[in-house]
C-alpha cells in the first residue's frame, strides 16, 4: 500500500508543488547523507549509558530536534523532569563520541546530481539541520559546494524542529517566500517544522519509518528513496524557470 502510494504520487501529482520555485531547503541527515543509522545507534548507546532504553525507531521519529530538546524529551518521559546541564552535556558528549567512532556516512544515491542540477538552475539552496555534529556539517562544502553561510544548523536556532524557526531562518537566508520554496525532508519533526513555516514538503523515506509517519504530519509527497527523487527532479526544476 505504501509503495503504491509513493509511486502513484510521484508520477501524477507534482501539481501540488508551487507554480514557481525559487529556493529549495534540504535536510541533511537522511536526505543528503545516509547518516541516520549512525545517529540512531549513537543516540541509543548514549541513553543506554544513563540506564535509559531508547529504541532506534525513536531516534528516527525524533530526528531534526536539537540535542538538548531530544534529551529533555526523553528525561521527561522517563523521569518526569528536564535533564540537568550536566546530564545534557554527558549524554551529548557520549553521543558525539559514538558518532566519531562510526563509519563515515555515504552520500545518498542521486543527491550529488540533485544538488548540482539545483544550483545550475539558479535556485537558492539552504541546508536545514538540527545537527551539531561537525563531521558532517564540515563535509557539505567539499561534497556539495554548500558554504556555511547557506546552512541552518543546531548552532543557529533557539527552537529546533518541529518548531518552524529553522525553516523561517532558511527563508531569510534565501530572501524568498514560502510560496516559492519547497523542502526535502525525511523526518516527521522536519516535515512538521516545514509545514508550520508554510512550506510544501517532499519526503524521502530513506530510513525505517512507515510512510504514514511522514504523510500524516503533512508531507505532500512521500517517496521511497532519493533515487525516486532524483528521477523526478528535472521535472521539478522546470518550475524554477517559469
Amino acid at each position: 500500500m505504501g509503495k503504491f502510494f509513493c509511486i502513484f504520487a510521484h508520477m501524477t501529482d507534482l501539481s501540488i508543488l508551487p507554480v514557481k520555485i525559487e529556493a529549495v531547503f534540504f535536510d541533511m541527515d537522511g536526505v543528503l547523507y545516509d547518516s541516520m543509522p549512525n545517529h540512531a545507534y549513537s543516540w541509543s548507546g548514549s541513553f543506554k549509558c544513563e540506564g535509559i532504553d531508547f529504541p532506534e525507531y525513536e531516534a528516527y521519529l525524533n530526528e531534526g530536534a536539537t540535542g538538548p530538546c531530544t534529551i529533555n524529551k526523553v528525561f521527561n518521559q522517563r523521569f518526569g523532569r528536564n535533564a540537568t546541564k550536566e546530564e545534557i552535556k554527558r549524554v551529548y558528549s557520549k553521543k558525539t563520541e559514538l558518532m566519531n567512532e562510526a563509519p563515515q556516512a555515504p552520500i545518498l544515491p542521486g543527491m550529488k546530481e540533485v544538488l548540482r542540477r539545483t544550483m545550475e538552475a539558479g535556485l537558492k539552496v539552504v541546508v536545514v539541520t538540527g545537527s551539531k555534529q561537525p563531521s558532517l556539517i564540515e563535509r557539505l562544502n567539499s561534497d556539495f559546494g554548500i558554504i556555511r553561510e547557506n546552512v541552518v544548523s543546531g548552532f543557529d536556532v533557539v527552537n529546533g524542529k518541529p518548531d518552524p524557526e529553522p525553516y523561517l531562518r532558511a527563508l531569510e537566508k534565501a530572501g524568498t517566500s514560502a510560496a516559492n520554496s519547497i523542502v526535502v525532508e525525511n523526518a516527521p519533526l522536519g516535515v512538521r517544522a516545514a509545514r508550520a513555516a508554510g512550506l510544501i514538503t517532499v519526503a524521502v523515506n530513506t530510513g525505517i519509518l512507515k510512510p504514514e509517519d511522514l504523510s500524516s504530519v503533512g508531507a505532500s509527497l512521500v517517496l521511497d528513496d532519493t533515487q525516486q527523487l532524483a528521477s523526478i527532479w528535472p521535472e521539478i526544476l522546470l518550475r524554477g524557470k517559469v
